[in-house]
């Protein structure tokens, strides 16, 4: 056996300073691995010859990319490349679409930890429409009021939790959490930034989804993506321009549902499984525990998985519970279950804010869908904001921005939710297996997690034990872990 390291990501700084002292060595391209990976199935060379032999001949190894991405249609080959991307200046707004691409890692400024300053995205589209004076004008009056909650919630925070302000390394929590209950006045507007990872397939259709966008802030940032990415791997990046697909389908199927619901006329409430407040269970694997059982059974096992699911039916509650306790036994806070949880689904609709959202949609392995965010829905007002007396001040802002937000959406309803502000909702329809619910409900029902979506991690697995108790029988924050024996 021999294991080879064959690359890593280095700093890009570090690539141009090499290129300068190698004059301008084209073998410092990503390209030569995914032409030297693509050559081991039909190729007999070890691995590291094939990889020697495409750094000296870089433009054969883009001519075999071409061929073998594009003309035979072996995509998986452009994984191999990989960038990573420094993203600065961008709206809060358009990092919840650079984030929807799952299979890439994204690392974010947080506003839970680092003092906002006033930086923010006057969009193309509100300049244009004669409302920037007013944007301005909005914006900065919700972030007059983020230092003045900051002012005050610091104070309130400090006199709550004098014991731990006294200890320099809790210290700074305490401030953290005067920051996190500000920002929900802060528009989507503010600046942000985020390192990102991803490999070329996935920084393609990155290209391709966002010259379809119809928000011009999300074709700009395509466009920089694509000219700081393009002459690194020419043979990797190749179909960017937008597709009728992505620019017509979700304007063609808004049009047919608004037709359609027009016809149908207003519809009752549709059987829910269950609901607590901002969350409901719209759906659930009802016999999961029988499910999931039966898999673990059918990998323990030699038999069909059609027989464990028959013995599983015959077993009684205490038989079945062994095998679940058995299968969870060994495990440790950062422990997630087997794989064989995936057989059970939980589909659920949660209200959130976009302070909540933006640490949902962090979940990549659960399938989300969102609707736009709707001033209709109301705001989520920590509760720290009502202690200090402040409530009425912020929804006074809140008001006003509601105001400048329709203007908008006379304009472009795309262009209106940059005003909203992190305390604004919308619906996400959520689909997770029983595994990333353990997930979910390590991270999120932690003591150290944000209550926002602490809060709603707490109703989803509450909603989810009623149908599958067995299955979620040790889920708890990492705090609250307890192993069961």
């Amino acid at each position: 056996m021999e294991i080879m390291l064959a690359g890593h990501n280095i700093d890009y700084d570090v690539i141009q300073e090499c290129r300068t002292a190698l004059q301008g060595e084209e073998s410092l391209t990503p390209e030569t691995i995914s032409a030297a990976y693509a050559r081991i199935s039909r190729n007999p060379l070890p691995v590291n010859e094939l990889r020697k032999i495409a750094r000296t001949e870089v433009e054969k190894a883009r001519k075999s990319n071409l061929n073998i991405v594009f003309g035979m249609g072996h995509s998986s080959i452009a994984e191999h490349a990989v960038f990573n991307i420094d993203i600065l200046g961008v709206s809060r707004l358009i990092v919840e679409e650079i984030e929807k691409f799952r299979l890439c890692s994204y690392t974010e400024k947080s506003q839970r930890y680092i003092r906002l300053e006033d930086d923010f995205v006057v969009p193309r589209e509100v300049q244009n429409g004669g409302l920037e004076d007013l944007f301005v004008e909005t914006v900065r009056e919700q972030n007059s009021l983020y230092h003045e909650l900051y002012a005050g919630l610091k104070e309130y925070m400090f006199e709550k939790h004098q014991d731990m302000v006294s200890d320099p390394r809790d210290r700074s929590t305490v401030d953290g959490w005067a920051k996190e209950d500000a920002r929900y006045i802060v528009s989507m507007a503010t600046h942000a930034q985020l390192g990102m990872t991803l490999n070329a397939r996935n920084l393609e259709l990155m290209l391709r989804r966002s010259a379809a966008h119809p928000l011009q802030e999300v074709n700009e940032y395509g466009t920089k993506l694509y000219e700081a990415t393009v002459n690194i791997a020419p043979s990797l990046i190749r179909y960017t321009e937008a597709t009728p697909f992505d620019l017509d389908t979700r304007k063609d199927l808004k049009k047919v549902t608004e037709s359609l619901m027009k016809k149908m006329g207003a519809a009752g409430e549709s059987a829910i499984v269950a609901k607590d407040e901002n969350v409901t269970l719209v759906h659930a694997t009802l016999d999961g525990d029988e499910r999931i059982i039966a898999s673990i059974m059918h990998s323990s096992s030699n038999l069909p998985i059609a027989e464990c699911l028959t013995a599983v039916h015959r077993m009684n509650k205490k038989e079945r519970e062994k095998i679940i306790r058995t299968a969870c036994r060994n495990m440790k806070s950062y422990d997630l279950p087997l794989r064989e949880f995936e057989n059970a689904d939980f589909s659920f609709e949660v209200t959130v804010s976009a302070t909540c959202f933006a640490q949902l949609k962090r979940h990549r392995m659960a399938t989300m869908t969102c609707q736009d965010y709707d001033s209709s829905l109301g705001v989520t007002i920590p509760a720290s904001v009502r202690a200090i007396g402040m409530e009425g001040r912020f929804m006074d802002v809140i008001s006003r921005t509601e105001e400048v937000y329709n203007r908008i959406r006379k304009i472009s309803p795309h262009v209106a939710p940059y005003i909203l502000t992190n305390a604004h909702r919308k619906r996400v329809a959520l689909k997770v297996n029983a595994r990333e619910m353990y997930h979910i409900s390590r991270l999120r029902e932690d003591m150290h997690a944000q209550w926002d979506i602490r809060e709603t991690a707490e109703r989803m697995v509450k909603l989810g034990k009623m149908v599958m108790p067995l299955t979620l029988i040790l889920t708890a924050g990492k705090d609250a872990f307890m192993p069961i024996s």
